[in-house]
């Protein structure tokens, strides 16, 4: 069998897709599985209309050899792999861990924001988003992701939550899997000192976009310094919304706490979640998060948000902690019961560590190759 992968990202690139790829790249040859990975980014320095024209071209080729075509994303990818899917007649899947145009959506609303001609509007969540109308472009976008959904021979979700969101765009629910994203739990150095850790550290990774929260979480920094003077904050990862990070960092006269780290190879995120005290995510959105599950087979105490998939990763008080989205004082008793409580910090961990191995990469590829063979 030969499957040709289209993703719209790729390492070095960070991100859910490109993770997920590497991870099908490496692993599925070793289960005499061929794969072979067009990425999105090798077009993305043309126009526009030309990138997805060259990218169309290009799968077209590479597809006539392919007996399965993969999608990692439902628009940018996804449109031009699931037509060139129907022209050479080849089994079409796709992996939908993200609404597209509800993300475009917010980032629109963000640009809007920082120009000041919208201000205070309600934060429009993803369920509520599916049934909403709006403009042309977002309509449009809407549209192109619903196609391309209902015309998958199979849809692979990495949560129970997310399958909720492709039930609300009217696809038929027998051919929506859920598969956990693989984690690569075999670290080369042993981590169970890590327990011990008493750095004041947070630590919190994912791509720079207003959904993920890390505005609000640097807001609360100098509020939570009054009970913790000497506690810092790191946030690894890139993304539209670093200048205005930055900016925000400056204006709170935070620069000696708050450090934006930017993208780090594999090794350098690794030591970076080593030597932090608590890992924090103070997202809004979740269809599944890596590094959350990374940080909790690493021993590193979690305290994130109660939202969309999260709560299939932690149980509150068992595995971590979970608080609402942007709520400071939740996030400040938090660190402080992880920081203070040594005996609820150690059980936390250690639930955590053994809740990571359901998340492990052999889980993952064991269920996508039965899914394979049939």
């Amino acid at each position: 069998m030969k499957i040709l992968i289209c993703t719209g990202i790729y390492p070095p690139d960070i991100g859910g897709p490109a993770t997920y790829s590497k991870l099908l790249f490496d692993e599925l040859p070793k289960r005499g599985i061929e794969v072979e990975v067009l990425s999105f980014g090798e077009v993305r320095h043309l126009p526009k209309i030309f990138r997805h024209l060259a990218y169309f071209i290009w799968t077209l080729k590479k597809g006539l050899e392919a007996d399965l075509i993969y999608a990692q994303d439902p628009v940018s990818v996804g449109l031009p792999s699931v037509l060139v899917a129907k022209i050479l007649r080849k089994k079409f899947w796709i992996r939908i861990a993200g609404d597209f145009a509800w993300e475009q959506f917010q980032n629109q609303k963000s640009k809007i924001k920082n120009q000041n001609v919208i201000q205070n509007e309600k934060f429009i969540g993803i369920e509520e988003f599916q049934n909403m109308r709006f403009g042309f472009i977002t309509e449009l976008r809407k549209k192109i992701e619903r196609f391309v959904a209902k015309n998958a021979d199979q849809i692979i979700v990495p949560s129970n939550y997310f399958k909720k969101i492709i039930v609300l765009w009217r696809v038929n629910t027998e051919k929506i899997k859920v598969i956990y994203n693989g984690i690569d739990l075999n670290f080369e150095k042993s981590w169970e000192s890590h327990s011990q850790q008493k750095e004041k550290t947070l630590l919190s990774v994912g791509r720079l976009v207003p959904w993920k929260g890390f505005k609000q979480l640097i807001q609360m920094i100098p509020d939570i310094q009054k009970e913790i003077p000497d506690l810092k904050l790191k946030i690894i990862g890139d993304g539209p919304q670093k200048e205005e990070l930055a900016k925000e960092i400056q204006k709170l006269g935070l620069k000696n706490s708050v450090f934006l780290l930017g993208k780090l190879s594999r090794e350098d995120l690794l030591k970076e979640k080593q030597k932090a005290g608590i890992f924090v995510f103070n997202t809004n959105w979740e269809s599944f998060s890596f590094d959350t599950v990374e940080a909790m087979a690493l021993g590193l105490p979690v305290i994130t948000t109660n939202i969309c998939s999260l709560p299939e990763l932690i149980e509150d008080g068992k595995e971590g902690i979970l608080v609402e989205p942007n709520n400071k004082e939740q996030f400040l008793n938090a660190i402080l019961k992880v920081l203070k409580d040594e005996n609820f910090r150690n059980e936390i961990i250690k639930n955590a560590k053994q809740k990571s191995q359901m998340f492990s990469i052999k889980n993952t590829l064991d269920k996508l190759e039965k899914l394979l063979m049939k």
